[in-house]
C-alpha cells in the first residue's frame, strides 16, 4: 500500500513567536510524506517572513499570503489547495510531537471506514506542560451522540479522510463562526465513524491572543446554537430558546431557565433506550459544566448559586467551590473572595502538576 500524502492545513495570523516551534513540529513528523498549506491572513507581524524562511529549506511548505479573511474562509481555501487524501489540522501556536501522523495514518490504515480520528493533549501554558491524561468518556461508538453537546476533539489534533466523506461535506460553515470546527464533527460523526487516540499527542498552547480567549463569548453563542440544533433535530427538547437567552445575557431569569432546560433533557434522556442512554447522558452533563463554566465566569456568585441549586447538582462540583458559593445567596463578596482564594489554589496545583515544557519537547526530540 502506497505511503498516504498528508496535507496539513496550517491557517497563520500574527503566529510570530510561535511559528517556528509549529512548524518544526510538523517537519520532524516521522511521517514524511506530507505537505503544509500555509496561509498567512493578513499577518501584521513577522509571521509571512517566517513562513518564506522555511519554504525556503523545505519544499513540502506551500504558501499563500493575502489580505484578512478569517479563519473559516482561510480553512476552506487551504481545503481546496490540499492534495492528499488525509487532511491534517494544525493551528500555528501548537506543537505536534513526531509521532503524532504516523499514529494517526496507521489508525486510518487498520480502519479504512473511520473519517476522522482526534488524539489526547498535553497543555502548554508559557514555560510549563501539564500533561493530559485519557479521558474515559470517549468510549467507542459513543462518539456520534457526544458531538451533540460538545466540540469532541481539538481542532489542532483530527485528521480527516476524504476516502470516506462525500467532497461536499469537508467545507467549514461560515454559519457557525468560532465553533466551526464543532459543526463539522457534529456533521461527520453524525454519518461516518470516528475514533480518539485518547494519548497526548499534541501540546496545546493557552495564551491571551489565542481565538479560545479572545473571543469566547461568541464562541459560546454558537456553542449554544449548534447544541439547540442537535437537540431539536434529535427530539429531545421542543423549546430550545433558553439556550439563545442565555448566550445573550446572564441574568436571574435566564439561569432558571436555562436550569428548566437541564431538567428536561436530562427527563427526556432517561426515556432513551439503554444501549445509547449512557452516552447521551455523558454528553449532557459535559453540556452542564458549559453551562456552569459560563454562568461562573460573570463572577456573580449568586446567579451561579441559584443555578446549582436549581439544577440540583451541588454534589457534582469540587468541594472547595461549594463552599466558596454557597455563601452566595447572601453574602456575594464572601463567596468571591473565596472564589478568588480557590482561583489561586487551582493555579498552584497546576503549577505543582505540570513540568518544564523543555522536558517533554526535548523528549519529543522537539528542543
Amino acid at each position: 500500500m502506497p505511503t498516504p500524502l498528508v496535507s496539513v492545513l496550517l491557517p497563520v495570523y500574527n503566529a510570530e513567536p510561535y511559528l517556528p516551534a509549529a512548524l518544526e513540529s510538523i517537519l520532524r513528523q516521522d511521517h514524511e510524506h506530507l505537505e503544509i498549506i500555509a496561509i498567512d491572513d493578513g499577518s501584521r507581524d513577522r509571521s509571512l517572513e517566517i513562513l518564506e524562511r522555511y519554504r525556503k529549506d523545505d519544499g513540502r511548505i506551500h504558501v499563500v499570503s493575502r489580505e484578512n479573511r478569517g479563519l473559516i474562509a482561510t480553512l476552506n481555501e487551504a481545503l481546496v489547495l490540499a492534495r492528499g487524501d488525509l487532511v491534517a489540522r494544525m493551528d500555528a501556536d501548537d506543537v505536534s510531537y513526531p509521532s503524532r501522523f504516523s499514529r494517526q495514518v496507521s489508525l486510518f490504515q487498520k480502519r479504512p471506514d473511520l473519517a476522522l480520528c482526534g488524539t489526547g493533549i498535553d497543555t502548554l501554558i508559557g514555560s510549563r506542560i501539564l500533561r493530559g491524561t485519557p479521558n474515559p468518556i470517549y468510549r467507542s461508538g459513543s462518539l456520534g451522540t457526544l458531538s451533540r453537546f460538545f466540540t469532541i476533539f481539538m481542532h489542532s489534533t483530527v485528521i480527516y479522510n476524504r476516502n470516506v466523506m462525500p467532497q461536499e461535506m469537508l467545507v467549514y460553515d461560515a454559519s457557525y463562526v468560532h465553533a466551526e470546527d464543532f459543526d463539522l464533527f457534529r456533521r461527520i460523526t453524525d454519518r461516518f465513524p470516528a475514533m480518539m487516540i485518547d494519548e497526548a499527542l499534541v501540546a496545546y498552547r493557552i495564551h491571551g491572543d489565542s481565538v479560545t480567549s479572545k473571543h469566547k463569548r461568541q464562541m459560546r453563542q454558537t456553542h449554544l446554537k449548534i447544541v439547540a440544533e442537535n437537540l431539536e433535530r434529535d427530539r429531545l427538547v421542543s423549546d430550545t430558546s433558553a439556550l439563545g437567552e442565555i448566550g445573550a445575557a446572564v441574568t436571574l431569569d435566564t439561569v432558571r431557565n436555562a436550569a428548566e432546560f437541564v431538567l428536561a433533557l436530562e427527563r427526556h434522556i432517561s426515556s432513551r433506550p439503554p444501549d445509547v442512554r449512557q452516552a447521551y447522558e455523558d454528553g449532557a452533563l459535559c453540556f452542564f459544566y458549559f453551562l456552569y463554566q459560563l454562568i461562573a465566569d460573570e463572577e456573580r456568585p449568586e446567579l451561579t448559586h441559584a443555578f446549582l441549586t436549581w439544577t440540583r447538582k451541588w454534589g457534582l462540583i469540587r468541594r472547595r467551590e461549594r463552599y466558596g458559593l454557597l455563601a452566595g445567596a447572601r453574602a456575594p463578596w464572601c463567596s468571591r473572595v473565596s472564589l478568588a482564594a480557590t482561583r489561586r489554589v487551582d493555579w498552584l496545583a497546576r503549577y505543582l502538576q505540570s513540568v518544564p515544557a523543555a522536558t517533554v519537547l526535548h523528549q519529543n526530540g522537539l528542543a
